[in-house]
């Protein structure tokens, strides 16, 4: 096999000049300019380029804004250094309301940049909640990566981005003409969806599962307002955007956003359950205690304020990611056993002693509920998810400090009663998530939704005509 082809001149120049315009893009936000307010000539003119050049690159704003979020993302999962960040960007005003209806069945459309084989909470999330709308009987149309071209994330290979998506998608609306829109996140699958309901004037909602903006803002030459400007922009047309936690919505609030609604969030006790007396050790052999940790081994997830820890026994990591070589080499006496899933990722939940969650940029933490489930208290910091969920359970304790105290956290979940941890997190069903996501849809009201797609469907035929003519 053939070593690939280094880049050319040209091409190395066409990838500097693109670079020049993004960053370009950063500093106006920086500046302090609004989403809406950008202007091609004032970005070509930051960058030292012609207009026209930055209209050959990106024709439109939404094909800017895109590459600009795609841009950072690349960016911060190289983890570039630290920069302090500056003010958040100007409040934005009220999104859009629709009516009401979620009372019966409905044709609901999901637009996801996370969905299988990617393992993570968001679509651990996704998964649960379709399995259980379709069991309430409504119909669910998934567009998600894999119905895509899609390449793999530069340095995060686990995470594919799909492309050309616009087309497709418009397709699969026009084909499945749903009732409620919902889309999930801000990558290439949901702008489109976004495009497309903003150009069409169909109500839909939004969701907000990471904190991206610290994400980036703590790794890129770029403000954490650059981050939460985009953010504002993706979610302003939303009829409702839904949150985790009141924590979250807490902090969305204060950085402008509008019309927040509450997403509560679920576990399969069945499936997550303490260990019986005649069922294998998974951890036979290791000291004890066995503080535990499942999830993607990223930058993100900040793991080496846990692996850092002075903590007696043994720290175990299950779970992939970029940052896995690294770790392993910078802590030799922690476990790494890379991906679980089914039954092993189960019993390693049951078995462990503690389970840490050292994460700081998590809206929720599904694995927090995994692992109460499993009778496992959990230590983590006093962050959004945590802070919600922890307090007053019995079933967990948080450090005393962002920074601090999480060791003492990890030592006080040895005191707990493990069948109270189980009993609080029966407390939490899919169901009940479920029922609160449809409660939160915006459906397109009769008759117009009906009006609307006869309208389509109807110019789409009249465009055929001279085609087959």
């Amino acid at each position: 096999m053939k070593p690939p082809m280094p880049p050319s001149l040209r091409d190395r120049q066409r990838a500097e000049t693109r670079e020049q315009i993004l960053r370009a893009v950063g500093r106006q936000l920086e500046s302090g300019a609004a989403l809406e307010d950008l202007s091609f000539a004032e970005i070509a003119r930051d960058a030292g380029l012609g207009e026209r050049t930055v209209y050959r690159y990106f024709p439109t704003k939404e094909a800017l804004l895109g590459a600009f979020w795609a841009w950072m993302q690349n960016q911060a999962v190289s983890a570039a250094p630290e920069r302090p960040r500056p003010r958040a960007m100007p409040r934005v005003r009220e999104a859009i309301t629709a009516a009401r209806d979620a009372q019966r069945p409905m044709r609901i459309l999901l637009a996801t940049d996370a969905w299988e084989p990617q393992v993570n909470g968001v679509v651990r999330t996704l998964t649960r909640v379709h399995r259980e709308l379709m069991d309430m009987g409504h119909t669910v149309e998934v567009i998600h990566p894999g119905q895509f071209k899609t390449f793999p994330l530069p340095t995060y290979s686990e995470i594919k981005v799909a492309i050309g998506v616009y087309e497709p998608v418009q397709e699969r609306f026009k084909a499945f003409e749903p009732e409620a829109i919902h889309i999930a996140t801000e990558g290439p699958i949901g702008l489109a969806a976004r495009r497309i309901c903003v150009e069409w004037k169909l109500p839909f909602t939004t969701s907000y599962h990471t904190r991206f903006p610290e994400y980036v803002s703590a790794r890129l030459p770029l403000p954490l307002a650059a981050g939460y400007a985009y953010m504002k922009w993706f979610h302003k047309p939303s009829g409702r955007l839904m949150v985790a936690t009141p924590t979250m919505r807490d902090e969305l609030t204060a950085h402008g956003f509008r019309n927040i609604s509450a997403w509560s969030r679920g576990v399969d006790t069945e499936h997550f359950r303490p260990r019986l007396a005649d069922e294998p050790d998974v951890f036979e052999g290791l000291a004890r205690p066995v503080f535990l940790y499942v999830g993607r081994v990223a930058v993100e997830k900040n793991i080496e304020a846990f692996l850092g820890l002075d903590l007696p026994g043994t720290k175990v990591v299950v779970g992939p990611g970029p940052q896995l070589d690294e770790l392993k080499a910078k802590y030799p006496g922690a476990v790494f056993t890379g991906s679980k899933s089914g039954k092993e990722l189960s019993d390693a939940y049951a078995c462990a002693d503690v389970f840490v969650f050292p994460s700081l940029t998590d809206t929720f933490g599904l694995v927090i509920l995994e692992a109460m489930a499993s009778g496992t208290p959990v230590a983590a910091y006093p962050a959004p998810g945590p802070i919600d969920i922890i307090p007053n359970s019995g079933a967990g304790a948080l450090a005393a400090s962002a920074t601090e105290g999480l060791r003492e956290a990890c030592l006080d979940c040895l005191k707990l009663d493990r069948k109270q941890v189980r009993a609080f997190a029966e407390k939490f069903s899919w169901r009940a998530c479920a029922e609160d996501f449809v409660k939160n849809l915006q459906p397109y009201p009769e008759p117009e939704k009906t009006r609307f797609w006869r309208r389509l469907r109807r110019l789409a035929r009249v465009r055929r005509r001279p085609q087959a003519a």
